[in-house]
């Protein structure tokens, strides 16, 4: 009988105990929506913080579905919530791209994370992987490097190996000079 109150006893200590216990509110779809958001936020403004001179290099590339060698195409479009970062697809494959600095002046926008490169030269780009080593799109030309193609390809400039048209050289007199 002892046993049976002792039993009874713990029963209804833990059913006590259990229903003191506040329930988990469960996260509304809103709130869910909202921390998503926040996250999201958080990304664009950590992507944002591009310098003048990045931002100026942004504004030199050239945007638009572009036409490369084997009937290949790359699409840039500039990201209007983001200023300075470029979505870049080849074929399925996707990159988020911003601009980074170079010295020899050609326009290079980069995807670290999946190690792609976009070279824009005055007359050509490329699309490059520098994980794999390759190349994912080459000789993609905009309207505007057309013109610069054709140009060069008129006006090819002299090789090396061409030799210059000879010039007379004035070599010092040996006569003493009378005055």
């Amino acid at each position: 009988m002892k046993i049976q109150r002792l039993v009874g006893l713990m029963l209804l200590v833990a059913q006590v105990a259990w229903a003191q216990t506040p329930a988990k509110p469960s996260a509304s779809r809103q709130e869910l929506k909202s921390k998503a958001n926040q996250v999201a936020a958080g990304v664009r403004a950590a992507e944002a913080a591009l310098s003048p001179g990045e931002l100026e290099i942004a504004q030199r590339v050239q945007v638009g579905r572009l036409p490369c060698e084997q009937g290949a195409f790359v699409t840039l479009v500039a990201d209007p919530r983001a200023p300075g970062y470029f979505d870049v697809s080849v074929r399925s494959l996707k990159f988020r791209m911003f601009p980074v600095e170079t010295t020899t002046g050609a326009i290079r926008l980069e995807d670290r994370k999946a190690g792609a490169v976009w070279l824009q030269l005055a007359n050509k780009s490329m699309l490059m992987n520098q994980k794999l080593g390759q190349r994912l799109a080459d000789a993609c030309v905009s309207p505007e490097q057309a013109i610069v193609a054709e140009s060069l390809s008129r006006s090819t400039a002299p090789s090396v190996l061409d030799a210059p048209a000879a010039t007379p050289v004035a070599t010092p007199s040996t006569e003493p000079s009378t005055k």
